[in-house]
């Protein structure tokens, strides 16, 4: 899950589809990184924090990081929050063409992406939005979600 700080959107992607695998009995690996690493080694924006625990998750301990070269390696899935992070990640990832890069709401529409909650507040709508793109993955991925 990549986003630009890694202190909003992609911290709660994470959180959310942890909580979705798990309730699926999955062994994925979820992660979450930002494109810019000007928050690397801090919290979760306190506006997610407190949304994500209204909605009954946790993502405090999580600290923000900077996508690296490595998790082309490690991950099969890069997936973004918007248009602009994804053109980003395949700039940092043009070396693999075959690692799959997505921007998370194709999986709903493809004309949708989830906007920054940073400024604006719009933390329950970036949830939501979010939400509905992990569910879909999943549906996608396992056909019986």
């Amino acid at each position: 899950m990549v986003c630009l700080g890694n202190i909003c959107r992609s911290p709660m992607a994470q959180a959310i589809m942890e909580s979705l695998v798990r309730e699926k009995g999955l062994d994925w690996i979820i992660d979450s990184a930002g494109t810019n690493g000007l928050h690397d080694g801090e919290s979760p924006d306190v506006r997610a924090i407190e949304e994500i625990k209204r909605r009954g998750l946790k993502i405090g301990q999580q600290r923000s990081r900077k996508i690296q070269k490595s998790d082309g390696e490690n991950f099969d899935l890069i997936l973004t929050m918007d248009y602009y992070i994804l053109n980003e990640c395949k700039k940092i990832f043009a070396n693999k063409p075959h690692l799959k890069i997505e921007c998370i709401m194709n999986f709903v529409s493809p004309s949708e992406v989830v906007e920054d909650p940073y400024y604006d507040g719009s933390f329950d709508k970036a949830f939501d939005k979010i939400e509905s793109g992990c569910r879909a993955i999943l549906h996608r991925y396992l056909k019986h979600y």
